[in-house]
């Protein structure tokens, strides 16, 4: 189900104008006209049905109102879309190349993961941490994804990390949960002392945050494999073909919510 992300409240009648960028995307690529429905994520996160009153060509404007004075919560959406909202997922990254980053970005927050946190290992492209990651760019990959994916998550990418800070970011993510509340899992492409992504997930019903760690190219080294195993993750082998770091990470993300939420 496709959205539209406001940027802006209602007005006090319950109506909504778009302009710039916003009406390009709703008049040329949603081929939006005058009655049409469309559903907008309000700023507080709630998802309203809202049909198109007006399209201004010339002022470049659509205004939308509501078709119901109800907005629906995130309790009403589909049973998948409030899985992935009750329960954070976040997606250590270590650090590819750029346009790899991207791609990522765009499909992890399809996915509906809550946070990207970049990371800097052994074989990550050198100087990429100083990439901006809470550029206007970032923001416009993730608000296309999102509006394309109906994703009720707000994902975030949260500033360059290095491997032992990203440990302690998750231990004290962790700590406050109790042991079956959490889950951390780190991909390694080797198959000696890992386990399946079914032998991970010990305990599906109870989980609030899940973590997963992937390797840019090169993947990670054994020493950085070790250091997470003896923080709390879980190495995981997938049994497939050798994949892209960009492959691996969605793959990833895709097998553990297959497992958890089916």
């Amino acid at each position: 189900m496709r959205q539209y992300i406001a940027t802006q409240n209602l007005d006090s009648d319950g109506f909504l104008t778009i302009n710039g960028k916003d009406f390009r995307y709703l008049k040329s690529i949603l081929r939006l006209s005058v009655g049409d429905m469309l559903h907008v994520r309000l700023l507080g996160g709630a998802l309203q049905e809202m049909t198109v009153c007006k399209i201004d060509e010339k002022s470049k404007k659509i205004s939308l109102q509501i078709c119901d004075s109800k907005a629906s919560s995130s309790e009403n959406l589909p049973t998948q879309n409030s899985l992935l909202s009750s329960c954070e997922f976040t997606l250590f990254m270590a650090l590819p190349k750029s346009s790899k980053f991207d791609q990522i970005v765009r499909q992890a927050t399809e996915c509906g993961i809550t946070k990207i946190i970049p990371v800097q290992t052994e074989f990550s492209q050198k100087g990429s941490e100083k990439i901006n990651f809470r550029s206007e760019r970032f923001e416009r990959i993730i608000k296309e994804a999102r509006q394309q994916s109906g994703s009720p998550v707000e994902t975030k990418i949260e500033p360059c990390v290095s491997l032992k800070t990203a440990c302690e970011l998750w231990k004290s993510e962790a700590e406050s949960l109790k042991e079956s509340e959490s889950l951390a899992v780190v991909l390694y492409e080797r198959n000696d002392f890992t386990v399946s992504v079914g032998e991970s997930v010990k305990n599906k019903e109870n989980l609030k945050k899940i973590a997963l760690f992937c390797g840019s190219e090169g993947g990670l080294s054994p020493e950085e494999i070790k250091l997470l195993c003896s923080q709390g993750f879980s190495a995981v082998h997938l049994k497939t073909n050798i994949l892209r770091c960009e492959t691996a990470a969605i793959y990833g993300i895709a097998a553990l919510q297959t497992r958890i939420f089916s």
